[in-house]
């Protein structure tokens, strides 16, 4: 970690982790990997570190990213910890106020609350994980935000409202950041009239990153959460000393995105297995299999989903990101099969901003 008498970093830099799972290992050793990568990013001078919310899926070992925050916060010292995010449809408003209340009061000011309104799997799993099943889903996303920022900040609520008395525990003064996450304008306009922080999931679309990050911006209304907008995106990054090397973990992420398209969660492939299947993919668009008919890698937007390379590479890349989204922070991704060369992209690029 940078001490105190450095120079500033170029810009601050948080970190996603989505406990991804590789090949030939279990969803116990990626869980030890994210632990020992909370432990390392905080070291390094990161400002905070998020876990993501998956079901189902053996490609990704968070279901429960609350537990990951709790352990990994009790592991670290200096890093804001939180979920990125909580996938409020499934859950009651005032069990996850009382969950991150409860992370609040152990570690008063480094736990961050990002909320989503996403699955987090399929439809299935979304049925299983539903407060009501009867009938069909409620859309009643705007309420439940409504009720967990209340149950936040208790004196929120309106005199008449019927959970006006209820004493939300455990009592503590203040109360974790809320941020809303997302990947499309719906997400953008609703964290702009909230007035909440917003993150962009730039890695996972990448068509409306600068449009909805723009419109948070002018929709922005100011209120108890912040008096100005407050915007990042997640971006997924790959660095290594050389472009070849990054390239080739690269191969692993490039099959893993193709496969999430095709439906397929297994764990993410090493760089040699991911090669040789990348290589049997058809190059014309003449084939009866109707996911192998378009281009091998999913067309980025204005700015890349990942962008992969050297230190140097990769830090003006995002650099140039930044200014053009007017930014002072990004979320970095970084899913790839070997657990030392991920710690190490961290590391290099860590440096490459003087974090």
């Amino acid at each position: 970690m940078s001490a105190s008498n450095n120079p500033a970093p170029l810009l601050r830099l948080s970190v996603l982790d989505q406990s991804p799972v590789p090949e030939g290992f279990t969803a116990s050793d990626a869980l030890a990997n994210s632990l020992e990568l909370a432990q390392h990013v905080d070291k390094l001078g990161f400002t905070r570190l998020w876990y993501s919310e998956h079901h189902a899926m053996d490609l990704l070992a968070c279901t429960a990213p609350e537990i990951l925050v709790g352990r990994a916060a009790a592991a670290t010292e200096r890093i804001r910890v939180g979920s990125g995010g909580i996938m409020l449809p499934h859950y009651s408003p005032l069990k996850v106020a009382e969950v991150f209340r409860t992370l609040h009061a152990m570690f008063p000011g480094r736990v961050d609350l990002g909320i989503g309104r996403a699955p987090g799997g399929g439809q299935l799993e979304a049925h299983a994980l539903r407060r009501v099943r009867q009938g069909p889903a409620p859309d009643d996303f705007p309420q439940q935000l409504a009720e967990l920022r209340a149950f936040l900040h208790p004196e929120r609520f309106p005199r008449d409202h019927p959970f006006a008395n209820i004493r939300v525990m455990p009592s503590a003064e203040g109360a974790p950041a809320v941020w809303l996450l997302g990947s499309s304008m719906w997400s953008s306009m609703t964290a702009a009239v909230e007035g909440l922080p917003y993150a962009y999931a730039h890695f996972f679309s990448s068509s409306q990153t600068r449009h909805a990050i723009e419109h948070y911006r002018s929709r922005f209304t100011p209120g108890p959460d912040g008096d100005a907008p407050k915007a990042s995106i997640a971006i997924g990054t790959i660095v290594a000393s050389t472009q070849e090397e990054a390239d080739w973990h690269y191969s692993s992420t490039r099959l893993l995105m193709r496969r999430i398209r095709m439906n397929d969660r297994r764990p993410v492939a090493t760089p040699e297995h991911a090669i040789r299947e990348l290589a049997q993919v058809p190059s014309s668009p003449d084939t009866l299999v109707p996911f192998l008919s378009g281009p091998l890698d999913e067309p980025d937007g204005e700015f890349p989903r990942y962008v992969v390379g050297t230190p140097e590479k990769v830090r003006d890349q995002l650099l140039r990101i930044a200014r053009e989204l007017e930014l002072d922070e990004l979320i970095v991704n970084t899913v790839i099969h070997s657990h030392e060369a991920r710690l190490k992209s961290y590391s290099l690029l860590a440096e490459a901003f003087g974090l």
